[in-house]
């Protein structure tokens, strides 16, 4: 490695010392076709060979396919669920509209950045900062090995720099690499060992981890995948969908083992065909669901009101990106909460849920599964592309093997009709399957009576609408409808931080970091949202003052809190758009102010 410190900026000896092991942020950019998504994924190969925790996160431009990207790698010993605040180490295999990644790659005086001379000059926004910049030649370098590449020579100087071990870098290199074929790998892997050796030993953010005689069990998954496990552990046996950035990848990780667990994908022509395919498959007593975003979920809310208004249990998957209309396909935002919640035309009470982290997705799709048979209805979950997209390694979430509520049937009496739609105590009337002797029933869109013939008088319209809803409302969901986490002493908590979905790594984080200043912070992450769990949530806010942290632009779940009356006066919003995630710095800063600016009582 090469080159001095900018003007102004710290030399290595006032960097954070490589003894400390809080969690590293890596960075590594390039144009389309410079590898930077696929240096990021062997460096978190070798976080899982050293036997640390990691998340990747991945960014791309608006051409969603090809064009510039970024890998964002952040983890140290403990784990990890959300970006940091700013970034260790960037490097750069160019500098081809690294602009466009500027605000995601928080640059600062303790920040180093590897630039190759080949590349050119870096651009303003780089140069004009505070961060070290270092030459190091990562074209060169790949050019005097056969089949060399550039990208490599960064896993290698970066890996160095951040305390990963060579044998980790060299197994990812292998892991991740291992379909290209053995000249490929040791290109890699030679590739890999120049860049270690090129590190300068005094630039090193941490000192070299020794990896474990023993590998710990981890996952190594991301969002998508884990949805489709999920569904996969509770049953469901059908799934048909029309791709989407940035659900798709749930759909092709599902696709082989469905067909082993003899089940089907289908890929349909468009989303109204998917969410009525899936009705269908249910309607016939094979658990099914489908996943999609924001575009694709706008077009299915009338079949999901089927879905609802004939009590056929369906799970649509959503993905949520930047809106609205085509917005930003490659970035994430909580944004549709409205249109789950609210979408569907008439009085249609359905489930709305919220996977919190990668792992979560698993659980929460298993459980919405399991919730849409035990209560016949829809339910509607929502990930975005931060959880879907990113991958983590982590520990295993549990994911609990139980199976789907077993049909309610009478046997057929006589020539009496079947009474599908029967007013019940519980709200959850008997189901049948196709074939089965005197228990045929109509299933459609139209109001209807106990036997499902269609009715337009305002008695069966009454009954069957206080049924849907009642069925929800008096379920008992358990522990499962939020996460909540207390400080040591919950008696003298000052502040609690609402949130759900994505924005619940942040939160912890941003939390735990109040502790250690003194604050007794309480988080609340929701996983159920509809129907919500009203009183369950005032308890667990108690008379503490409340920030709502959420990433939409409108407040959404601030709003949808506030008209179901389950928030006091006081309570106060921390709402941004995408497409930067929320950061847990930012977080404090907000939850700190209200703590100041509340002393002495809410």
């Amino acid at each position: 490695m090469s080159g001095t410190p900018r003007s102004g900026a710290p030399t290595s000896g006032t960097r954070p010392d490589p003894g400390d092991s809080p969690p590293l942020t890596v960075a590594v950019t390039g144009a389309g076709g410079s590898g930077a998504v696929t240096a990021g994924l062997i460096l978190l190969e070798a976080v899982a060979a050293a036997g640390l925790f990691g998340l990747l996160r991945r960014s791309a431009g608006p051409q969603i396919r090809g064009g510039e990207s970024a890998a964002l790698l952040r983890f140290g010993p403990a784990p990890v669920h959300c970006a940091g605040d700013r970034c260790d180490l960037l490097a750069a295999l160019d500098w081809a509209n690294h602009e466009r990644f500027a605000e995601e790659i928080p640059l600062d005086a303790d920040s180093l950045v590897l630039t190759d001379p080949a590349a050119g000059t870096p651009p303003a926004v780089v140069a004009a900062g505070d961060a070290a910049l270092r030459e190091i030649g990562f074209a060169d370098s790949a050019r005097e090995r056969a089949g060399g590449r550039p990208n490599m020579v960064a896993v290698g100087a970066a890996g160095a720099l951040a305390g990963l071990p060579l044998d980790a870098l060299l197994d990812g290199a292998a892991r991740t690499l291992a379909g290209k074929g053995e000249a490929v790998v040791a290109a890699a892997r030679a590739c890999i060992r120049a860049g270690f050796d090129l590190a300068d030993p005094a630039e090193r953010l941490r000192k070299p981890a020794s990896a474990p005689a023993e590998i710990p069990q981890r996952w190594h998954i991301n969002g998508n995948e884990a949805a489709g496990l999920g569904a996969l552990r509770a049953g469901v046996r059908f799934v048909a969908a029309y791709p989407i950035t940035p659900a798709s990848e749930m759909l092709e990780w599902l696709a082989p083992r469905l067909e082993r667990l003899g089940g089907t994908l289908l890929q349909a022509e468009d989303e109204l065909a998917s969410v009525n395919m899936i009705i269908g498959s249910a309607f016939g007593g094979v658990p099914a669901l489908t996943a999609t975003s924001g575009p694709g979920l706008s077009l299915m809310l009338e079949g999901i009101g089927l879905a609802v208004a004939s009590e056929t249990p369906i799970v649509v998957v959503d993905v949520m990106r930047g809106g609205p209309s085509t917005g930003i396909p490659t970035k994430s935002e909580q944004s549709d909460l409205n249109a789950a919640l609210y979408g569907l035309h008439g009085d249609a009470p359905h489930l709305v849920l919220a996977a919190l982290d990668i792992g979560d997705c698993a659980h929460t799709v298993a459980w919405a599964t399991r919730l849409a048979w035990q209560l016949q209805t829809a339910a509607i979950v929502l990930s975005d592309q931060s959880l879907g997209q990113s991958r983590m390694v982590g520990e295993p979430a549990p994911v609990a093997e139980e199976p789907l509520a077993a049909l309610q049937h009478p046997t057929a009496a006589g020539d009496a009709p079947f009474r599908r739609y029967a007013v019940t105590a519980d709200g959850i009337s008997p189901m049948s399957v196709p074939g089965e002797p005197g228990l045929a029933y109509t299933a459609d869109g139209l109001e209807h009576d106990p036997t499902g013939a269609p009715s337009s008088r305002a008695a069966d319209h009454a009954d069957q609408l206080d049924k849907r809803r009642h069925k929800l409302l008096a379920h008992d969901y358990g522990p499962h409808w939020a996460e909540i986490t207390e400080p040591a002493d919950p008696d003298a908590v000052a502040l609690t931080l609402l949130t759900f979905g994505a924005c619940r790594g942040a939160v912890l984080e941003a939390a735990a970091r109040l502790r250690a200043g003194g604050h007794a912070v309480r988080t609340v992450a929701l996983r159920l949202l509809a129907p919500l769990r009203r009183r369950a949530l005032m308890h667990a806010l108690g008379d503490t003052r409340v920030l709502v942290v959420e990433q939409s632009h409108g407040a959404q779940l601030f709003h949808y809190l506030h008209a179901e009356q389950a928030l006091p006066a006081h309570a106060r919003s921390l709402a941004r758009a995408g497409p930067l995630p929320l950061r847990p710095g930012e977080i404090v800063d907000a939850a700190a102010a209200l703590i100041d600016a509340h002393r002495g009582g809410p």
